[in-house]
């Protein structure tokens, strides 16, 4: 995964409230298993804190002045995203971004900028605060997603995926995936309390994966608004592998199996571990977002 070392970043797309506090310090869940426990279900949910019942109130966040401009003062150009992960973030989020603002106006539509916050331990969203143990979340309320960077070395170490920045890359477009789905109203219809493996809640988890799927099929191509070359020049096959690798890793099965020693697809709320390969490959073989509809 290589982008162009002359590009210049769009740091106004990201918000970088790394070490900021919330007003009285207060965390939303602990530490321990239940942190993971809400680690799994934040990362892999994607949604609001407020939908996983892990709020505790709408506080918002106070940057620190020492690093709330950090992304802004280091992160200018493509070589910087390929040497760090925070500039790393920022080119994806500009590239799935400029698929998604040309993919909506070549369809006849208006795509609605979404940024990403980078932040640390805590944020307050528009969903409610949450800690970092909740994982990387989009919040329909804002139109925002939230991702503390730490979750990058917990998709290696708790959920056993060989990491990499692609995949890296696939998280962050998954979240934009569910952007998408706010867009388009289909992101509501998870909102109906039921799991299960026909749920609707795996079937907007999957369309999600299958939507970052479209975007890498198309980011070696789309051009950035701007130069009119694509940001992201080079993505191999090890690259698509390793997003396919962190979408098995974050598996219903995977993570029940390794949880509780045994599966229950009766309470699946995001996929199997195959299903979330096939539907990420599935978007990147066509590169067709009609091609991902899981609620067929």
């Amino acid at each position: 995964m290589q982008f162009d070392d002359d590009a210049d970043l769009d740091t106004s797309e990201v918000q970088d409230v790394r070490g900021s506090r919330l007003p009285g310090g207060r965390a939303t869940v602990g530490g321990g298993i239940v942190g993971f426990i809400a680690l799994v279900l934040g990362l892999i949910f994607g949604v609001g804190p407020d939908q996983l019942g892990l709020t505790d109130g709408g506080q918002e966040t106070r940057p620190s002045a020492s690093t709330a401009a950090q992304v802004g003062q280091t992160c200018r150009k493509g070589v910087d995203a390929n040497t760090r992960d925070d500039c790393r973030t920022v080119a994806v989020v500009n590239s799935v971004q400029d698929f998604w603002r040309a993919e909506y106006t070549r369809r006849g539509g208006r795509y609605t900028d979404a940024p990403t916050v980078m932040f640390t331990d805590r944020v307050g969203t528009a969903c409610g605060s949450a800690t970092s143990a909740v994982g990387p979340f989009y919040c329909p309320a804002d139109r925002k997603v939230y991702l503390d960077l730490s979750f990058f070395d917990d998709l290696r170490t708790r959920f056993g995926a060989s990491g990499g920045p692609f995949a890296q890359a696939y998280v962050v477009a998954h979240e934009y995936g569910h952007h998408i789905q706010n867009q388009m109203g289909t992101l509501a219809l998870a909102q109906d309390n039921r799991a299960g493996a026909g749920s609707n809640a795996v079937r907007v988890e999957l369309q999600a994966d299958c939507y970052a799927g479209v975007w890498a099929h198309h980011a070696t191509t789309t051009p950035d608004e701007k130069t009119g070359k694509p940001l992201l020049t080079r993505l191999t096959d090890a690259d698509i592998r390793e997003g396919l690798d962190a979408a098995a890793a974050v598996g219903d099965d995977r993570i029940q199996q390794a949880l509780q020693g045994r599966v229950t697809p009766e309470t699946w709320t995001h996929g199997s571990a195959a299903q979330r390969q096939e539907w990420f490959y599935t978007g990147y073989r066509t590169g067709d977002m009609a091609a991902c509809n899981t609620f067929r």
